[in-house]
């Protein structure tokens, strides 16, 4: 990647820059992710306010990092994507492209916030759960191959399971271990379809840098595809995991935990608006948002419900 003309930009605003990659709408996430686990622990135990705290510190510090890493190994392909096809949710944090800072501080901002992650797993290794040292290390690998190397999984059609793994499965899972010291196969089971969610989040986010993606030889799955077959298969996403969610009281969860399929309203217009016009459905129809709000919908209605 030639980045001299990145670190000559002027009148850069690191405060701007740093705020997108903070990126709140995206960083809901995790969140969403923690929330369902918190409410998993509540359900069935004490939650311990403080350590959940260092909990959504540590993942909050290591999304940023990921973010600042991802934009400046993304820097070829973001910078690529035509006008007309940007949106809020897709083609990077552009912090580079837009020239809100330099390499440098961006590099300096990724290595700050691995670090500030990496502090907030050893102490919940050393002072609250040993056990939780497997899953951190597991996260902080998976966050950094998303786009670095030597993997780049996002180029080579594994980002999306990468994505899927870390915000459905590891962090709920890592929020009960934490806090109970132990993860029980409900536990498992309410976080896969969330890991499904997000992951058809990312899925549709692809549409947008479809192009790009492909002039750069980034080969993940909607290039695989082409958006045609893409928006034929992301129902079948979206199903497979509202199944898992009206299955869960077979797992020992009460029946509130359905209420989770609340998310089954902005996904049946998430798929339309989808199938309607494949090619360009990000331009007219708000599919981002609504792939948000069907995994954030899932997780607090998932999760008011087991505590009810």
């Amino acid at each position: 990647m030639n980045t001299s003309t990145i670190d000559n930009t002027n009148n850069r605003d690191w405060w701007a820059g740093f705020w997108r990659l903070a990126d709140p709408k995206i960083t809901l996430a995790s969140m969403s992710s923690i929330f369902l686990g918190a409410c998993l622990v509540a359900a069935d135990s004490d939650l311990h306010i403080g350590w959940l705290l260092v909990t959504i510190v540590s993942f909050f510090a290591v999304e940023v990092a990921k973010n600042a890493s991802g934009d400046i190994y993304d820097f070829e392909t973001d910078n690529m994507v035509k006008q007309q096809d940007r949106t809020d949710f897709s083609g990077g944090k552009r912090v580079l492209v837009d020239g809100l800072l330099s390499v440098r501080q961006t590099w300096g901002i990724a290595i700050i916030f691995y670090g500030l992650g990496l502090l907030g797993g050893i102490c919940i290794v050393f002072f609250r759960e040993p056990d939780a040292v497997w899953i951190g290390l597991i996260g902080l690998l998976l966050a950094w191959l998303y786009n670095g190397p030597p993997a780049r999984f996002a180029y080579r059609g594994l980002g999306e399971l990468d994505v899927a793994i870390c915000y459905g499965p590891l962090i709920c899972m890592s929020t009960y271990l934490i806090q109970l010291g132990r993860v029980p196969t409900h536990v498992i089971m309410t976080s896969i379809p969330l890991g499904l969610l997000i992951g058809a989040f990312l899925w549709i986010n692809e549409f947008p840098d479809y192009e790009a993606d492909k002039r750069v030889n980034k080969r993940n799955l909607i290039v695989r595809l082409g958006r045609r077959r893409a928006s034929r298969l992301l129902p079948v996403i979206l199903a497979v995991a509202f199944a898992l969610v009206a299955l869960l009281p077979k797992f020992g969860l009460p029946p509130g935990s359905r209420l989770g399929l609340i998310a089954v309203v902005p996904a049946i217009l998430l798929v339309i608006f989808t199938w309607q016009d494949p090619e360009h459905c990000y331009r007219s129809r708000p599919v981002s948002p609504l792939a948000l709000l069907t995994f954030v919908a899932m997780s607090v209605g998932c999760g008011i419900g087991v505590m009810l």
